[in-house]
């Protein structure tokens, strides 16, 4: 077995059926080892931008289908050991913060929040990321 070989037995691939999977070619999740990652997540669903004009909603919503992406390998919030949050504006702090605290509470991962110029869609205001732990508990 070739090391390429050895490593693709390694790390598993999980695809959502988003679009923008297909159009940039990645995965919303992919394991490798004890980590899972899961791909920059918008607040989208079926299309839809979900919370419109809200970051808190929209934080919400895109924290929930990123922790959605851990599922197939049998993860959830409490796996969680990062997170990144990236924003457009710095006046959204406040609820960004609001809406991670609610969703991680006593999980406490470390977390990143960044102000960016912008994202694919204008009406984007919060786009984020995370990183799960599963040791052992590989499926």
């Amino acid at each position: 077995m070739t090391q390429s070989e050895r490593r693709d037995l390694d790390v598993q691939r999980d695809c959502s059926g988003s679009t923008w999977e297909e159009t940039i070619g990645f995965a919303r999740a992919v394991a490798a080892g004890d980590r899972v990652l899961v791909a920059g997540t918008m607040p989208l669903s079926d299309g839809k931008l979900l919370g419109e004009g809200s970051p808190y909603g929209q934080t919400k919503a895109a924290f929930g289908n990123a922790l959605e992406a851990l599922g197939p390998f049998g993860l959830d919030a409490s796996s969680v050991i990062r997170t990144r949050m990236y924003l457009t504006h710095a006046r959204d702090v406040e609820d960004v913060a609001r809406a991670h605290r609610e969703i991680f509470g006593d999980v406490s991962p470390a977390a990143t929040v960044v102000v960016v110029s912008g994202f694919v869609d204008s009406r984007v205001l919060v786009e984020v990321e995370l990183e799960a732990f599963r040791g052992d508990s590989r499926t």
